[in-house]
């Protein structure tokens, strides 16, 4: 029996349920089926998705195996992948490309009908190769990074050039794509426009990012964070405002900076429910367009109808209405162009056995990505 159609014992970092501590423990992984591949694990990165997943959200299916962004190495496929072989470097996604259904042909939107978001924790066929003393794993979304070793199917991953920068390829696989095709693809952001970013994270970094390559003229980063100031300016910001600065609303801060009128564009970057009105009322009346895209753990907002009734539009966006073969590609081909400084996002770095430290750096000022070694 060859090595690659054996279990795998390897380690993982493990949530067993609502409130529960995040543990690294030993777990088994099957060998792949058909259309799937099992992946050894470079690095990871943790998203602010992954601490909304211990709380429940976008499933509460536990145990579960953790992380969804990363770049790893094919160890082994199933027989009927035919796009990928042993010694590949990819990145996991979280939506596929049939390229073939309703949604992929309509030039409309990413969301692929046939390889759509997984958000049960399971394999496509509803079971799992992920087992942790005899019980089912769940994962995330449609892998689990945070383990040396993972099973996902083969729709669900992109290949990249194997010179590509580990960490760097790990911030394209979620945060920082979704706010650049944010910007790209999903506003479409014109040539002279202004816009404003509500939350400088990775995400808000990427649609900054975005805009400056579509040409925006004026981009307006918005965090509490004094820090993030320096960050944004390398990303392409040409303001910063800190709201904790002065008691009016951000969205009067931002028409303050941009003429009264406010801004063409605004991306909603941090999922915290009361800025989702203020980033609409920061855009101009009748014309303005908003992208949300940051993900609190709350199913209903409130919202200020105002803010849309005077012909102002929101959108919602998942990763950023990048494809996740065809646009995702362009990006990954400019991150190994090292045509963007993803260098200023990686500020920390953990090994797996400290998956714990990690949250905990994610709440000092200076961090913007902890990068987790295998």
């Amino acid at each position: 029996m060859s090595s690659t159609s054996q279990v795998i014992t390897c380690k993982a970092a493990i949530c067993w349920g609502l409130g529960k501590p995040v543990t690294v423990e030993e777990i088994q992984v099957d060998p792949p089926k058909a259309t799937e591949v099992r992946v050894k694990m470079l690095c990871a990165s943790v998203c602010h998705t992954d601490l909304s997943s211990i709380q429940g959200f976008p499933h509460a299916n536990f145990p579960m195996a953790l992380g969804h962004e990363g770049v790893g190495v094919v160890e082994s496929v199933g027989d009927q992948v035919k796009n990928l072989k042993e010694g590949d470097m990819i990145i996991p996604t979280y939506i596929g490309e049939c390229q073939e259904c309703e949604n992929c042909v309509s030039g409309k939107t990413n969301l692929c009908l046939t390889y759509p978001i997984r958000v049960t924790g399971l394999m496509p066929d509803s079971t799992s190769r992920m087992s942790i003393r005899g019980q089912r794993l769940h994962h995330v979304l449609s892998c689990a990074t945070w383990s040396e070793y993972m099973v996902t199917d083969a729709n669900y991953l992109l290949k990249v050039d194997s010179s590509i920068d580990p960490a760097h390829a790990s911030f394209i696989s979620c945060g920082f794509s979704t706010g650049f095709g944010a910007a790209w693809k999903e506003a479409k952001v014109e040539s002279g426009s202004s816009v404003a970013v509500f939350g400088l994270g990775a995400v808000g970094l990427g649609a900054i990012s975005g805009a400056k390559m579509m040409g925006a003229t004026r981009i307006i980063g918005i965090d509490k964070n004094e820090m993030k100031r320096e960050k944004g300016e390398a990303f392409g910001m040409t303001e910063f405002i800190n709201p904790g600065d002065s008691v009016k609303s951000v969205s009067q801060l931002v028409k303050d900076v941009s003429g009264g009128m406010g801004v063409d564009y605004s991306f909603e970057c941090t999922g915290v429910a009361p800025l989702l009105t203020e980033s609409v009322e920061a855009t101009k009346v009748g014309t303005g367009k908003t992208i949300a895209i940051g993900s609190g753990t709350e199913p209903i907002v409130p919202f200020g109808l105002a803010a849309i009734l005077y012909g102002r539009t929101l959108k919602g966006s998942v990763f950023g209405g990048l494809k996740a073969i065809s646009d995702l590609s362009i990006v990954a081909n400019k991150c190994q162009k090292k045509e963007f400084p993803l260098q200023e996002l990686f500020t920390h770095e953990v090994p797996l056995e400290d998956i714990n430290k990690a949250f905990e750096l994610l709440k000092q000022p200076n961090c913007v990505k902890v990068v987790i070694k295998m």
